[in-house]
Parts: C-alpha cells; structure tokens; sequence
C-alpha cells in the first residue's frame, strides 16, 4: 500500500504490477471514511483483509468471518517480495514448498489458487507457454489447443506490456469453482495453475473442487482464514498508519 517517490515499494514489485489501481483506491478511500469515525484504531491490514473478504462475497463465493486486530507493517520494500510469492513456473514441489513455510498444506494451497477465478495477469507472465516452452515444443502441450491460440491471438509477441489476459476464460467476473473446470479442461493460465492437475499428486483434489462448489468454498474459507494469520503484527509490533500510502512520521 506504501507509495514511495522512487517506486521502490512492495506494490512497485514486478509480482505486484498487475494488481489493479483501483483495489488500492479503495482500501485507501475506506480507510479515510473509517478515520473519520475511529481515528486510530482500525489498520489498513485490517481493511485489506476486510476488503478480500468482500470482493470474494460480491462476486458470488462464499462469505466468511475475518479475524481483525492486525497491526501494519513498518518496512515496504519491492526487494523483499521475491521469493515470497508463487511464480507463475512453478511446479507442485515448488508451491507446496513455499506455502509450507507458512503453515499452509497442499489442500490449502490449491484451495488458495482458486481466487484465480478472478483477476487478469500480463502476457509476459506466461509467454513461455506460447513461444519457448522447450527444444521439442514450443506451445506448453499441457495447454488446450484452442485455449493456446486465443492466447497467441491477445498476446502476440512484442506486445504491448500493459495488455492483460483474464485468468479464467469463461466466467472471469464470478468468484467459482470454474477454475477448477478450466484445468480439467487445459485451460490454466499459468504453469502453477495447469500443474495442479497435471500432476497426480494434487488431480483429485482440483477434480473434487471441479464437481463440487461446496467443498471447494469450505476449503477456501479455511485456507483463507489460516493465510489470514501468517506474519500478523500485534501488540506493539507495527503501526496503526494514518494514511495507508505513507508510514506515520
């Protein structure tokens, strides 16, 4: 949320740069209401947690409890964030690797990629499925034929950067369990999404979220509120920030 002068702050992340303008813009302008009636008491986390929750709910999915009480932090730095977020290429060992660290289990995680229902991502992100997948295909074979050439038709190469993709092709403004379809079908986006059910140590589980909605809200919600825990700040760690784009001077 910190915007820095020398766009050298965790949103200023190249992870971070497809996440849309607007988002931030409301975070902030909830904050500023909240500071009108609670001054110093609700923290922007808290907000962005509050606001995830709610962005889930109006697009269709499931609504949940969010645990509040966080404090935010005081250091954003765009170096920081590599390495703490799933690449687009990873495969399940790498995934489960990285969400283990954070008391996350595989069940957690595939559960967690499920908010690719919604969003967009840059074409850049997964170009290497289209052009240079490898020595004896170039198109990632995993990819559905006619999924592969949509692509290639929105994200030629040398496109423009700022062209983005939805992650789900088929009902990318309702929170579902189509994603989960998609994968069946070859039509994940990312490496790190196709690989959940190409691999068969996680192809049940995306099979299961695929046939059945109720199981994979109910993971959703328990996974959601486990990663809504990781690396709280309470007590006297952190700040209560003022404004959500600056560190209280």
């Amino acid at each position: 949320m910190i915007a820095s002068p020398n766009s050298d702050a965790e949103k200023d992340a190249q992870d971070n740069l497809s996440l849309a303008g607007d988002g931030f813009d409301t975070v902030i302008k909830a904050k500023q209401a909240v500071e009108q009636s609670c001054p110093g008491i609700v923290s922007c986390a808290d907000i962005l947690a509050i606001a995830a929750r709610d962005v889930v709910v109006l697009g269709g999915g499931p609504s949940f409890n969010v645990e509040l009480g966080r404090r935010d932090g005081l250091i954003s730095q765009a170096s920081r964030v590599a390495g703490n977020l799933p690449d687009p290429t990873f495969h399940l060992n790498e995934l489960n690797t990285m969400f283990a660290e954070h008391n996350l289990s595989q069940n957690d995680m595939i559960a967690l990629s499920g908010a690719h229902t919604l969003g967009f991502s840059h074409c850049s992100r997964f170009a290497n499925r289209l052009y240079s997948f490898s020595s004896s295909s170039l198109v990632d074979p995993s990819l559905n034929s006619d999924y592969a050439k949509q692509l290639e038709a929105a994200c030629p190469q040398n496109v423009d950067p700022s062209i983005a993709i939805d992650m789900d092709p088929v009902t990318p403004r309702t929170f579902d369990n189509v994603y989960y379809q998609n994968l069946v079908s070859g039509k994940g986006l990312f490496t790190s999404d196709q690989v959940l059910y190409t691999d068969p140590a996680s192809q049940s589980t995306v099979v299961d979220f695929a046939n059945s909605p109720g199981d994979f809200n109910g993971a959703f919600i328990t996974a959601m509120r486990k990663l809504g825990r990781v690396g709280v700040k309470t007590g006297n760690n952190g700040e209560i920030r003022r404004d959500c784009t600056a560190f209280n001077s």
